[in-house]
């Protein structure tokens, strides 16, 4: 496997007043095209920043960063936003979705930016891959929390992007729903796409490849997962918890089992 992300004494300041607060010190990590890696970490410890840096939401103090061979460390905004939008997919713990738009014009807008003209039928590929077709033409607050992150995620892979930052992706979902959601992750993983996921649930970390632990602004642990957690497995053994038929709100739920005759 080629390495895609390469970060060298990575550094990052914050100045607060009189006092310089060290978010991230002196980190040097390199990820290969294919891997499904777990960075985790208490409050504090760097992991956020460390993400952030590495989806070119923000520039380090000091260090090297090299995203697809190309030293991204010291570029402006707008070279920035151009790599983001080429090269990255973004999922979110709270969705982020526009919350009077459809699933479909969501999922559109990186295509947007891009300047793509068969947004329409891209876009609906990327629902499809996630299982969510019969709810393209839904709003955020017509799906319940783990469809809105499907198309969260199909919003991340629409433009076929070389890795995806993953950040709490399972932090506002059920059990059950992120063991579907984390299914998803491995099988774009398994179709090759390269995923960094923000855990601090060790659980979900177990369903990656590698972790990576965070301290104080630097890495204190990195191994390779030996036996990751199938989530496939998982959810064949789980119960099925969709007892309640799931309709937009505002408006009256129906027990299924009510429906059943007696």
């Amino acid at each position: 496997m080629k390495p895609i992300l390469e970060v060298e004494g990575l550094s990052k300041d914050y100045v607060m007043g009189d006092m310089v607060v060290h978010a991230l010190r002196d980190v040097s990590i390199t990820i290969h095209e294919g891997e499904f890696l777990a960075i985790m970490g208490p409050s504090g410890s760097g992991k956020s920043t460390f993400m952030n840096l590495l989806g070119c939401l923000d520039r380090p103090t000091a260090g090297k960063f090299v995203l697809a061979g190309r030293n991204v460390a010291g570029l402006d905004d707008n070279q920035l936003a151009e790599i983001r939008n080429k090269y990255i997919g973004f999922v979110f713990q709270q969705f982020n979705l526009l919350p009077r738009t459809s699933a479909l014009k969501n999922v559109e807008l990186p295509l947007i930016y891009a300047g793509s003209r068969n947004r329409h039928a891209q876009a609906m590929a990327a629902i499809e891959k996630v299982g969510l077709a019969q709810r393209a033409h839904h709003k955020p607050n017509e799906m319940s929390g783990g469809q809105q992150q499907r198309v969260a995620i199909a919003r991340a892979i629409v433009n076929d992007p070389m890795v995806i930052f993953a950040d709490e992706p399972t932090g506002n979902l059920d059990s059950r729903t992120s063991e579907e959601i984390m299914a998803l992750f491995q099988e774009l993983n398994r179709q090759g796409k390269t995923i960094v996921l923000v855990t601090h649930e060790d659980d979900i970390a177990h369903h990656c490849k590698r972790s990576v632990r965070f301290r104080d602004g630097r890495v204190v642990f990195d191994e390779v997962i030996e036996n990751p957690i199938d989530a496939r497995d998982k959810l064949s053994q789980m119960p099925d918890l969709e007892a309640v038929e799931y309709v937009p709100s505002g408006a009256r739920k129906k027990s299924v089992a009510a429906d059943a005759p007696a």
